[in-house]
């Protein structure tokens, strides 16, 4: 399949993520040694105005943006480009870049570099939160207590690590929940479970630093995983936690597993929800799947989705 041609690209990169700051430079030099037609650099130390650079990058008629940064900063800019035309072109610079491991884009800056400037065009689902899109997982539990402890710090010192370091500190803290499930497109009965660890909704294949969904789980399924942990006992966690890395921990007894494509999360008492990385939410909450809402670059040699013929 031959590359794409864009007319106007733009680069931002979020210099706080992790390796943001050492790769600006080297991206853009290579972007355009490559011959990605970049009008703009946007080196943005404040992630906060990340959206607005996007946002202003796609009005200025671009029809790349190519976005460097962790899955927090891919996560606070997809809201600009969902539905458009614009192609996202991804830089992982990030801790987990869990995003880019969905769909097989690598790590190293060259390599990712090579696959915005050679790679293929596919589109694929963005999770949402009321009207908040998502990109890997939202949750509501465990989770808000682990974005707590991952201090930019720990990140920095750790790398990965920091998740597992971050997730023991937040189970010490952790006070159980009672949720509600409700299903309002009537693909699952509705149920209710108490003494939660955490309820999650997955729309990627990865999360937390390379942990898997669901056995399952894609980005390009046009459904949500959803699951419910329950607090259990400190043997249960241990046992879930060694399954993580292929998802299969979904078919442990203290967990509820189904797969969706709406759901109203009820808990009580109110929690707060963590998406991408990011508390933006409380419940009570709806999550949904917007189809085929983002157009990214991937390897040629990429499986993880497809471009729909019908919206080319």
């Amino acid at each position: 399949m031959n590359p794409p041609a864009f007319r106007k690209a733009a680069l931002v990169v979020n210099t706080g993520s992790r390796t943001g700051a050492h790769a600006f430079d080297a991206a853009r030099d290579r972007l355009t040694e490559m011959g990605v037609p970049l009008q703009n650099a946007y080196p943005l130390k404040n992630p906060a105005r990340l959206p607005e650079t996007v946002h202003e990058a796609v009005e200025d008629g671009c029809d790349l943006v190519v976005v460097g940064g962790g899955d927090g900063t891919i996560s606070s800019t997809v809201d600009e480009l969902a539905s458009r035309s614009t192609v996202l072109g991804v830089l992982p610079l990030g801790t987990a870049n869990d995003f880019a491991r969905t769909l097989e884009i690598p790590s190293d800056v060259d390599a990712a570099c090579h696959t915005i400037a050679h790679g293929k065009v596919v589109d694929v689902d963005l999770g949402l939160v009321g009207d908040n899109y998502f990109v890997n997982v939202a949750s509501a539990g465990l989770s808000v207590g682990v974005t707590r402890a991952l201090s930019s710090q720990l990140k920095s010192r750790l790398g990965p690590l920091a998740y597992p370091v971050a997730t023991f500190r937040a189970l010490r803290q952790h006070t159980p929940f009672t949720a509600r499930l409700e299903f309002p497109d009537g693909d699952n009965e509705a149920f209710e479970v108490d003494d939660l660890l955490q309820v999650a909704v997955g729309n990627g294949r990865y999360y937390g630093g390379g942990a898997v969904v669901a056995p399952e789980a894609g980005i390009d399924d046009h459904t949500l995983d959803v699951y419910a942990i329950k607090q259990g006992k400190l043997r249960d966690h241990a046992h879930i936690a060694r399954l993580f890395k292929s998802g299969s921990f979904v078919r442990h007894p203290n967990v509820v597993h189904v797969e969706t494509k709406r759901l109203r999360l009820e808990t009580t008492p109110e929690e707060q929800i963590n998406v991408d990385g990011e508390v933006v939410a409380t419940t009570p909450q709806e999550f949904s799947v917007a189809r085929n809402a983002l157009n990214v670059l991937v390897p040629q040699e990429s499986t993880a989705a497809a471009k729909d013929a019908h919206l080319d």
